[in-house]
């Protein structure tokens, strides 16, 4: 049996005998990696591994802890999931706490102890956290380099693996980032889990433990958010009001008023004059002037409970899911639609990905052509919208899978498969291509390269050089246009990737950095990739621009371009849009696209993408004018969503976000 983690703590004042301490990653019930800790004279060194879809953290740790458990020294060297260097460290020498992450160099006088919480730190900070606030009376405490670490307990379980029986508490960490995570301790406060809805760390010998520690992520998850639910979810008896509102018709991209718009349940009643005399019954509020805006769809999600409410707070009102755990999205679908939770109405493409060792453990993977195929029919069988292809899919599969899928009523869209390219994926019928690197990487690859590890991303340091008028890239964009392919770019994933940079806020995010909590705010100045090589940093900036200058050559010849994020949407949503503005969009043609265009497309617009009598009531009210600043749309102080109205700034405080606007005044007839 293993001998307890977390016992390193007591065993500090004391040498002990070096152990090996041994957990397992696992990512949908599939084993993708390893947390190992030596333990030795008061010292412990972490190796922390794992990839799913050819990346992943590798992560080097060595901890000193003191008498108490709280962290002295702590130096943390390795890559992110996306290859940015990590050379992180803290030290506490005479009350002088000194750091250095990726955001750059801090210090503070403490006159107690502080934990300090690693920025690119392997899970097992979580566990050492929680023995320490364990020991704290209320269970709460102020930590390095900011904010109050908070921890609730909850169910104690039992568990039988390759060690015997072991008991175990689940805890909650709250205070820390936008969400809590869960960490499981063993009856000694050691670590035995680390777990949530998708991915869980567990104690070698008890990997059968997983499915239950995910299912119970996902209840802990439930609860909180039925509990906001019951909190920021205002359903009034009879119809509901807004006047004094100018409305976006995104047929016309115009903003016409003032109206009042009337609805009830979950249906809009009627748009009257401002002035239209009030009936009996009715809640009313006064939209100030502003601006209602139909719901917008955000058409690259994997949907989650963590950031369903944050896209109806953001005015996201529809998602069209990428690509998802089959059974969890049916349980968060079945949850928003009888109102147990908040989110999004939900469109489903199903996951379909080739079986290698690179391969993405979402969904479902397949070895052979035959069952590739049965994949596609059991999506239809489902009512599902389309199937999603990826990357470690034999490429020879392709045109026998899009018969099937088209033959079923099923679109296609996908990744380009390693070893192939976006020219024989048009050919083979996609209906839609995902992301823009995908597609430009066929013209800068070899066609032995594989496109499975992270050089699908890292290769995009050849764009500068790549001309633009060339024959191959007129000629795929040829065939994009002939054949009617829709591209889903992800513009601002790749504004991430390319232009962020250490120490500096991410470019997509500097207007909303101040409202954030304070681990969020470490996470947008850290960079994703590895721009240290000579001429790194230049490559990524020409990169990005290509990128750009590529999607206003689509928009010229009339491709149409899906807006979506695969950044879970919400405040990335919003950057998304600004970036179809930099490549050519004017903000109503942006907000038209986000809205009719994407209702249109998805065949939904008989319902949704407008503001009109008889269609559901989705739409949000921002205080400006969208037309003239579309960064107007980041201070929504109204949502209503299937009818439901909701206020964000009753909202975000749950995330710990400072809101961005005040709710509309609730008024009375005159």
């Amino acid at each position: 049996m293993l001998r307890p983690f977390l016992l390193l703590a007591l065993l500090i004042a004391a040498p002990a005998a070096a152990e090996r301490l041994e957990y397992r990653v696992l990512t949908g019930g599939n084993d993708v990696g390893h947390l190992i800790a030596e333990i030795e004279d008061g010292r412990v060194v972490v190796d922390y591994d794992y990839k799913n879809n050819g990346r992943g953290p590798t992560i080097a740790e060595t901890i000193a802890l003191d008498e108490n458990g709280f962290p002295t020294s702590w130096e943390i060297e390795g890559a992110t999931t996306f290859g940015n260097r990590v050379d992180e460290s803290y030290s506490l020498t005479g009350g002088q706490a000194v750091w250095r992450d990726a955001t750059g160099e801090g210090e503070a006088s403490v006159e107690a102890p502080r934990f300090y919480i690693p920025q690119s730190g392997s899970p097992l900070a979580a566990a050492l956290l929680a023995r320490v606030l364990l020991a704290d009376e209320d269970r709460q405490l102020p930590v390095l380099p900011g904010g109050t670490a908070t921890l609730t307990a909850h169910d104690t379980v039992t568990f039988e693996g390759e060690g015997g029986l072991v008991e175990t508490t689940t805890y909650e960490l709250g205070g820390l980032d936008l969400n809590p995570s869960y960490v499981t301790l063993d009856a000694e406060g050691d670590l035995f889990a680390v777990a949530s809805p998708r991915f869980a760390i567990v104690r070698a010998g008890y990997e059968a433990a997983d499915e239950r520690l995910r299912d119970y992520a996902q209840e802990l998850s439930t609860a909180r958010f039925v509990r906001i639910q019951a909190e920021a979810a205002h359903d009034f008896d009879g119809p509901v009001r807004i006047r004094n509102v100018h409305i976006f018709d995104p047929e016309s991209m115009i903003r016409e008023g003032p109206v009042s718009v009337v609805w009830h349940g979950d249906r809009i009643a009627s748009i009257q004059p401002n002035d239209a005399p009030v009936t009996e019954g009715e809640t009313m509020f006064d939209g100030a002037g502003g601006t209602l805006v139909p719901g917008m769809y955000e058409m690259h999600g994997h949907i989650s409970q963590n950031v369903a409410l944050l896209n109806i707070a953001a005015g996201v009102t529809s998602v069209r899911d990428m690509g998802n755990e089959n059974d969890v999205l049916d349980g968060l679908i079945e949850r928003i639609e009888d109102g147990t939770i908040a989110g999004p109405r939900i469109t489903r493409s199903g996951f379909i990905e080739g079986r290698s060792e690179f391969s993405s453990q979402t969904g479902e993977l397949v070895e052979t052509e035959e069952e590739a195929l049965d994949q596609v029919r059991w999506y239809a069988a489902r009512g599902y919208h389309q199937v999603k292809l990826y990357n470690s899919m034999t490429p020879e599969w392709a045109p026998a899978l899009v018969e099937e899928a088209h033959r079923l009523g099923l679109r296609v869209a996908g990744h380009v498969p390693a070893f192939s390219n976006a020219d024989a994926m048009i050919e083979a019928g996609f209906d839609e291509l995902t992301h823009i690197n995908q597609l430009m990487l066929g013209w800068v690859l070899e066609p032995e390269e594989d496109t499975r590890t992270l050089l699908r991303l890292t290769a995009l340091d050849r764009l500068p050089d790549l001309d633009l008028s060339s024959a191959p890239v007129r000629h795929t964009l040829d065939m994009m246009v002939a054949n009617e392919i829709a591209i889903d770019p992800t513009i601002a994933i790749h504004e991430g990737l390319l232009l962020g940079r250490n120490g500096e806020i991410a470019p997509g995010f500097v207007d909303i950095f101040d409202h954030m909590p304070v681990g969020e705010q470490r996470s947008l100045r850290e960079a994703w990739a590895d721009v240290s090589a000579p001429g790194q940093d230049e490559k990524y900036r020409g990169a990005f621009d290509q990128v750009i200058a590529t999607i206003g050559m689509m928009r010229e010849r009339g491709i149409l371009i899906v807006p979506g994020t695969d950044m879970g949407g919400s405040f990335a949503y919003h950057r998304e849009l600004e970036l179809f503005e930099r490549a050519g969009y004017s903000a109503p043609e942006v907000l038209r696209l986000a809205t009719l265009g994407m209702a249109e497309y998805l065949g939904q617009d008989e319902d949704l993408g407008s503001i009109e009598g008889g269609k559901y009531a989705d739409f949000f009210l921002v205080p400006g004018n969208p037309l003239e600043d579309l960064s107007a749309i980041k201070r929504i102080a109204m949502v209503v969503a299937d009818g439901t109205v909701y206020f964000p700034a009753e909202i975000y405080p749950n995330f710990g976000i400072r809101p961005f606007a005040d709710p509309p005044a609730r008024v009375t007839a005159d």
